[in-house]
């Protein structure tokens, strides 16, 4: 080889490997707490125009807010609720454990009721969901918050579209399932199963493993074949806009989106949620257990896409 060629070639292979090395934190940060006390939390949300990051206190009933100028205070009471997310006008869709039920809170505060049953029946205790976008809300419904019988013989995962009420059910081969998100395109689905648990109806389901399964999204939003299933379970989750998934099981974990383990982000507490926040969307958002941290990372949040 050309002795001038040499010496770049090498350069150009330790610049690939370090790229491939190279990891989603920011160099020199840290995981930092920014509030505590609290008894369980969960579903951190962004609120762009009001530059504070809102998420559950689930025992407590009680939706929390943390914004760097103002600190921790309660943003409302809720009914347990846990998963929350922005819909596509920018309010929050929560989903409510005691009330078994999926919300919308407008910019006015008011709390309307999207989707409390399904064919008659109420659901278990919505958890989890994430917005496509035509604006269609896909939720987990596992039955974490239920204290009567199940009305529904199963965990199901399910679509609603807001506008008319109609829910149909998307997945019905899951234990317990738990986070959802959409690739950065929406052209795929990770739905997370925290696996086997006796209170299923079904005892066949009583011995699955956890997993997170990726799905394919057709383009008129159509949940289509299996692409693959990560062998570990997770809480809920949240994807950047190079299409990593950051999971959370006991700490933060991030698969590339082949469904490979790139790092793990070690968090004091069990981490249950994640978001991307702050300006920039470069601040990672966790609530774990009694307190929220903090953490920066490379890349923006994929819903950051959506909300320039």
């Amino acid at each position: 080889m050309n002795r001038v060629l040499l010496p770049l070639c090498i350069a150009l292979v330790l610049q690939a490997l370090s790229l491939q090395g190279a990891s989603v934190v920011e160099p020199g940060a840290k995981v930092s707490k920014l509030a505590g006390g609290m008894k369980f939390t969960e579903g951190p949300v962004w609120l762009p125009q009001q530059n504070k990051v809102v998420f559950s206190d689930i025992p407590n009933s009680k939706l929390m807010q943390w914004s760097e100028k103002n600190g921790l205070s309660v943003f409302r009471k809720s009914e347990q609720a846990n998963g929350n997310i922005l819909d596509l006008q920018g309010r929050i869709i929560s989903c409510q454990h005691a009330a078994r039920n999926v919300i919308r809170i407008g910019k006015d505060g008011k709390a309307t009721v999207l989707t409390e049953k399904f064919e008659g029946k109420r659901f278990n205790s919505p958890n989890d969901v994430a917005v496509w976008k035509d604006g269609t809300l896909w939720f987990t419904d596992p039955p974490w918050g239920l204290r009567g019988p199940h009305e529904i013989p199963g965990h199901w995962v399910y679509k609603l579209d807001p506008d008319t009420g109609k829910v149909e059910v998307l997945i019905k081969d899951l234990a317990m399932p738990n986070g959802i998100v959409f690739s950065p395109d929406g052209s795929r689905l990770y739905v997370a199963d925290t696996g086997g648990n006796k209170r299923h109806p079904d005892p066949t389901f009583h011995k699955l493993p956890a997993s997170i399964t990726c799905y394919e999204v057709t383009k008129n939003g159509k949940l289509g074949k299996q692409l693959y299933k990560i062998k570990e379970g997770s809480d809920g989750m949240a994807v950047d806009v190079k299409g990593h998934l950051y999971t959370t099981h006991r700490h933060v974990h991030v698969y590339d989106v082949k469904g490979k383990k790139l790092e793990t982000i070690e968090v004091p507490e069990g981490a249950a949620n994640v978001c991307f926040g702050g300006k920039d969307y470069k601040t990672l958002f966790i609530t774990a257990r009694t307190s929220l941290y903090q953490v920066r990372v490379v890349h923006a949040g994929a819903v950051s896409l959506r909300n320039k």
